[in-house]
């Protein structure tokens, strides 16, 4: 069935056949009537690839994170669907293996399959190729928790430094100095905030942070696992008396670790993590957590895509985290 059938039936040309299905204002009542009834009558379905390639767009948005088997990005990519779903909007999603080259070609597949705008976590907002490939894209792109300096891009941005100097603060207080913030690589803005609220935290409550630890390499549980071993060592002659986990993988090495050397959250150590699980909330102790919300996240970001496809200007939204805490973090006793 084509649309060469549909003009047949109606008596019409093939052109005014294809003004009724794309909703042209210059056709009257009586031609949409005639066109409508010989689609019923036929039961015909327009092509919607076709239609993409005689107007230029696909009604297709495609997303790029470093890995989406996270329970994070799992969250997002269902909040940018209940958004991008009602707007008849299909969701294409690719992983970049957390691989810059990787990256760079699944942008370049995107533009050759045309969809109409990118959501992008890139692996690293330092990376030239991956500047060179979003210019070249050419069409709306909003990048999750990035920052590239001076592209045009729409931003949805986390604001990660308040929750981690709202938890680092909290720590403080209970009396710990030697707290030691484990996280992952420089190389993209969440770490670089967190880490940022960590320092401003000891500056503004004028506590000396030359007893602090930070170690920012690799987003991996067992990079993180080895680091806290080795944090908490017997022969260490000052181990940190509270840990920070910059992400569900670092906290997941952590808990690993801790388990292997016996120690319980809140009792030998006081921890605090990024990122909120159902299981943290559960287990006991609970775990305090900076907390942000991935849905809300993802519908914001399909939002604002749709809002540049309806030509809107590029522009940055700043989400919030929170700070939770609970039985994992203890006063410190001397």
């Amino acid at each position: 069935m084509t649309i060469h059938d549909v003009a047949n039936r109606a008596g019409v040309a093939v052109s005014s056949v294809s003004r009724v299905l794309s909703n042209h204002p210059d056709v009257s009542d009586a031609m949409r009537a005639k066109v409508e009834r010989a689609v019923r009558e036929l039961g015909y379905q327009p092509d919607p690839v076709a239609q993409g390639l005689r107007s230029g767009t696909t009604r297709a948005v495609g997303l790029i994170v470093r890995d989406y088997s996270t329970p994070f990005f799992a969250e997002v990519i269902t909040g940018i669907e209940s958004v991008l779903s009602i707007a008849d909007y299909t969701l294409l999603v690719t992983s970049s293996g957390r691989d810059i080259s990787q990256e760079v070609e699944r942008i370049r597949m995107l533009r050759q399959r045309r969809v109409d705008a990118i959501l992008l976590a890139t692996v690293s907002d330092k990376s030239m190729a991956t500047r060179k490939a979003i210019k070249s894209f050419g069409r709306p792109v909003v990048l999750l928790d990035r920052e590239f300096n001076r592209l045009s891009t729409g931003r949805v941005l986390l604001d990660h430094a308040s929750g981690v100097k709202a938890a680092t603060k909290d720590l403080l207080s209970l009396g710990h100095r030697r707290i030691a913030f484990i996280t992952g690589t420089q190389d993209i803005r969440p770490t670089r905030e967190r880490l940022r609220g960590f320092m401003e935290a000891f500056e503004e409550a004028g506590i000396d942070s030359s007893s602090a630890t930070m170690i920012a390499q690799v987003f991996s549980a067992s990079f993180a696992r080895s680091q806290t071993i080795e944090l908490l060592s017997d022969n260490r002659s000052i181990r940190p008396t509270a840990l920070i986990a910059g992400g569900v993988q670092t906290t997941s090495g952590i808990l690993e670790a801790l388990d292997e050397l016996s120690m319980l959250p809140g009792r030998d150590v006081s921890l605090v993590v990024c990122d909120d699980l159902p299981w943290l909330r559960v287990s006991r102790p609970s775990i305090s957590v900076v907390t942000r919300d991935p849905f809300e996240m993802g519908s914001v970001s399909a939002t604002m895509v749709l809002e540049m496809l309806a030509g809107a200007p590029a522009h940055t939204v700043t989400l919030p985290t929170e700070y939770a805490a609970r039985d994992s973090t203890q006063p410190l006793f001397s």
